[in-house]
């Protein structure tokens, strides 16, 4: 494998609340708290990490948040993710049962891994990749934001505006510039603050935040390994002072691009380009298609991969790309969030031909509502939305970090702490400390993400938890 294009993934998801059936409107704020009660309780912070040594906190604006452990593969970054639900969905339930103590028996807790409100505010799902520090920030807002505009063809969630209009994505309105450090007023694609986690040396985190909530876990996997092969070009290209055959590919406009796609579910509507042509979406996912394919043959023993994903990746890339050209819903629906919602939409009005808007969006709604949603749950059940993981798999990520990367050691520092009496600790993606009674204090740096042996700091902070 070569050094270069070695990864760290992780995936960051913002959830929605709302309540209804309750006797009186309990404020958001309110039920994000008591949801975190437990979280609470267990770390005395809405701020934790987890046994997986994953992120658990609380946002600005009541948004309970889960950041994944760094992950060496998306395979292992799309495992902490649906811990990350199951996480969620239990803490929403237990909120749900002493809510209804105070507000009635028929509160019920919506928690909703989607993008946006009935207000019209939007909450994100934040990729983060790490990247070699000599890939330019100039070279990703011309040759990467192009792939990254028109993959929601197979990574979009879907939505259907207050006039019925289906959109591929929910993010896709919001956002403004290709490439800045704002987060709030004007939303980037991607996102500059240079917060590695790592060496700042030889390392930036690739911080994207156009993506949608997947519940589909093989579009999240899709959404991270594609975006990782097309990095992996990008990187061995600029690493050896190669051509990347990317240079016709930079938008004029990514911001109108961007919208553009998400209005056009055929991917067939024309974009402008930088140096004067228009193409579509199909035609920019097919040139990175054929160029990531060509790259796999070349230098796929390089890649950090499983030696079947870039394979797998690439031959159902093909196959969404086909089946957006010809309009084959069927073929995208078992897996693609937005084909999922749009098939069962188009199946509920053959029944009900007077299905009103405002009853889709309900449906939306409960497609993405991790905590009492029924239709995304009965998809799967009938076999018409695939999955990558068992149950028995997302029950043992819930408190199993990836044994490859820094996380290992989070995690059982975290779990040593938990069981430790009368410790006070803390800990960030880079540093853990611990005190106990009558015991020096002790603190260890994890600096390198792809390191998962214990530092001689780090065994003595772990020997003042097991009391040694």
């Amino acid at each position: 494998m070569d050094i270069t294009l070695r990864r760290i993934f992780g995936i960051e998801t913002e959830y929605g609340i709302s309540v209804t059936g309750a006797d009186r409107d309990p404020d958001p704020g309110t039920v994000a708290m008591i949801m975190f009660r437990p979280v609470v309780a267990a770390s005395r912070s809405t701020n934790t990490y987890t046994r997986n040594g994953s992120r658990l906190y609380l946002d600005v604006g009541s948004h309970p948040e889960y950041a994944t452990a760094e992950a060496r593969r998306p395979i292992d970054a799309v495992r902490l993710d649906a811990a990350g639900e199951r996480t969620m969905h239990r803490l929403a339930l237990h909120a749900q049962e002493l809510l209804r103590e105070q507000y009635g028996p028929r509160t019920t807790v919506h928690l909703y891994k989607n993008n946006e409100d009935s207000a019209g505010h939007s909450f994100g799902c934040h990729e983060n990749y790490l990247v070699r520090r000599d890939i330019s920030l100039q070279l990703l807002g011309a040759q990467l934001i192009p792939f990254l505009v028109t993959r929601q063809l197979y990574t979009g969630a879907g939505t259907w505006s207050a006039d019925g209009q289906f959109q591929l994505s929910q993010r896709a309105d919001f956002l403004d510039d290709a490439i800045s450090a704002s987060t709030t007023r004007s939303r980037p694609m991607i996102n500059t603050r240079d917060e590695p986690h790592a060496d700042s040396d030889m390392y930036r985190r690739l911080h994207v935040i156009l993506g949608d909530s997947n519940r589909s876990q093989i579009a999240t996997w899709m959404k991270l390994t594609t975006t990782h092969l097309v990095l992996c070009m990008l990187e061995y290209c600029t690493h050896h002072g190669l051509d990347t055959g990317l240079a016709g590919m930079e938008l004029a406009d990514p911001g109108k691009a961007i919208k553009t796609v998400s209005h056009d579910m055929h991917g067939t509507a024309v974009l402008d380009m930088a140096d004067g042509t228009r193409k579509c979406a199909l035609e920019i996912q097919g040139t990175y298609l054929r160029l990531a394919d060509r790259f796999v043959r070349e230098h796929g023993d390089e890649i950090a991969l499983n030696i079947a994903d870039a394979p797998e990746c690439l031959e159902l890339w093909g196959k969404a790309l086909d089946a957006v050209h010809f309009s084959d819903i069927s073929e995208l629906a078992t897996w693609v969030d937005w084909a999922a919602k749009y098939r069962f939409v188009q199946s509920m009005r053959l029944r009900h031909p007077d299905l009103t808007t405002a009853r889709i969006r309900q449906f939306d709604l409960d497609y993405h509502d991790v905590a009492n949603g029924h239709i995304f749950d009965s998809l799967v059940a009938h076999g018409q939305m695939h999955t990558m993981l068992t149950d028995a798999e997302v029950e043992a990520a819930d408190v199993t970090p990836p044994a490859d990367t820094r996380a290992a050691l989070r995690g059982a520092f975290v779990a040593a702490a938990q069981g430790a009496p009368g410790c006070t600790w803390s800990a960030d993606w880079t540093h853990v400390s611990a005190s106990v009674p009558d015991a020096k204090p002790r603190e260890a740096e994890l600096l390198d993400p792809f390191d998962s042996q214990p530092s001689e700091d780090y065994r003595k902070v772990m020997e003042l938890l097991q009391g040694e």
